[in-house]
């Protein structure tokens, strides 16, 4: 089957149309509302120190980044690619039914990778492949165009900042400020 163009013509997915690999859909499918994140935290919150004040900051951007990005799709409204009786949308349970733009399940991955990785380096390492399975599993099950998991991952990873971060916003402010 040939790749599907987006409607506003900004992308096209061409990745395999069958239906992918079990562990991908379960990815996806544990990563919906944050479910996967809190039991990352929850592993993270086992080991003290950095490690658990990752686990703390990458739930609050996770869920800050789960907000911005409902928000977000309820201003732009951009239409999922279309379900055409694929496999790879059929191995979802459910088939999403909100706005795709941005890619909430980015969104939430993003922010809380960068905000687990800001405070905790090596912590960010074990997590960042997840996120990526998390952004790929979007991607492989069509339930979004790249521009929707690119677009969320580059917001979730700007609230994930904000989050472990707080002082750069402050900083950046004032020089925006300053500026004007």
């Amino acid at each position: 089957m040939p790749s599907a163009m987006s409607p506003d013509g900004l992308d096209t997915n061409t990745l395999p149309v069958t239906r992918p690999a079990r562990p991908v859909t379960a990815i996806s499918v544990l990563a919906r509302g944050g479910l996967l994140w809190m039991v990352v935290a929850a592993a993270l919150a086992c080991r003290p120190g950095r490690w658990r004040r990752a686990a703390g900051r990458g739930l609050a951007a996770g869920a800050a980044a789960m907000a911005v990005g409902h928000g977000i799709k309820a201003v732009v409204r951009r239409p999922r690619p279309p379900d055409g009786g694929l496999p790879a949308r059929k191995a979802l349970p459910e088939q999403p039914k909100s706005p795709a733009f941005p890619s909430t399940h980015a969104t939430t991955a993003a922010a809380f990778t960068a905000a687990v990785a800001l405070t905790a380096p090596a912590a960010g390492a074990a997590v960042t492949p997840l996120a990526a399975v998390v952004c790929y599993s979007r991607l492989r099950t069509r339930a979004h165009w790249p521009t929707d998991v690119y677009g969320g991952a580059a917001i979730g990873a700007a609230v994930g900042c904000a989050v472990a971060r707080p002082g750069w916003v402050r900083w950046l402010w004032r020089r925006v400020k300053s500026a004007g």
